[in-house]
């Protein structure tokens, strides 16, 4: 009787053990992948600010054709970076894309005021000028979140257990959206005074 007695006790601290052990188990699997998920999630916020960029650019583009009627090969390094963008498959393929935009912009919009200084009185042009300044906020505040999702998923999988709840829900490190230095800040237009300058 006393040895059924502790074989129940063995079987049953078993029991235990395996269900902490399983739920342990479980809940790192479910943290690693919340984590993914979030990163995948912020990427796509990030990749619709980089729609509406792109596509709030070509009516920029038509405006200035149409209100100066030449300087049409100003904007070919902005059309050329949007091919790009749209063939590329990887994190660092696009944000090497948004950074040729990037710099393309900020030449073209140099390039505009400069030799345009009237342009800022259009109010199509001044219209498309602001939502082209908002659509750049929103894009830095999503790839900042974008990347504070990546750190929180890489530092987690790093390190022992979380290596191996990656490994068992098939979650890889995450790359960062990084553009270079040339193109990390989008042009700013002061519309009093006609010149174009970066932000301090």
């Amino acid at each position: 009787m006393k040895v059924l007695q502790l074989l129940l006790v063995v079987i049953g601290v078993f029991l235990v053990s395996a269900l902490l052990v399983g739920g342990c188990v479980y809940s790192g699997y479910a943290r690693v992948n919340g984590m993914d998920q979030q990163v995948e999630g912020a990427w796509n916020d990030v990749e619709i600010q980089l729609q509406r960029r792109f596509d709030l650019i070509p009516n920029l583009v038509a405006t200035v054709k149409g209100l100066t009627a030449q300087e049409q090969n100003v904007f070919g390094g902005i059309a050329t970076s949007r091919e790009k963008y749209g063939q590329a498959t990887t994190t660092a393929q696009k944000a090497e894309a948004a950074s040729l935009f990037e710099r393309s912009l900020q030449a073209s919009v140099r390039i505009i005021n400069e030799r345009y200084p009237d342009l800022r009185s259009s109010e199509a042009f001044t219209q498309l000028m602001y939502s082209v300044e908002g659509t750049e906020n929103r894009l830095a505040v999503a790839r900042k979140r974008y990347n504070d999702a990546v750190t929180t998923l890489n530092r987690e999988i790093r390190k022992f257990p979380g290596t191996l709840y990656a490994s068992l829900a098939g979650v890889e490190k995450a790359e960062y959206f990084q553009i270079d230095e040339a193109a990390r800040e989008a042009p700013k237009i002061d519309f009093s005074g006609g010149a174009t300058t970066q932000p301090q």
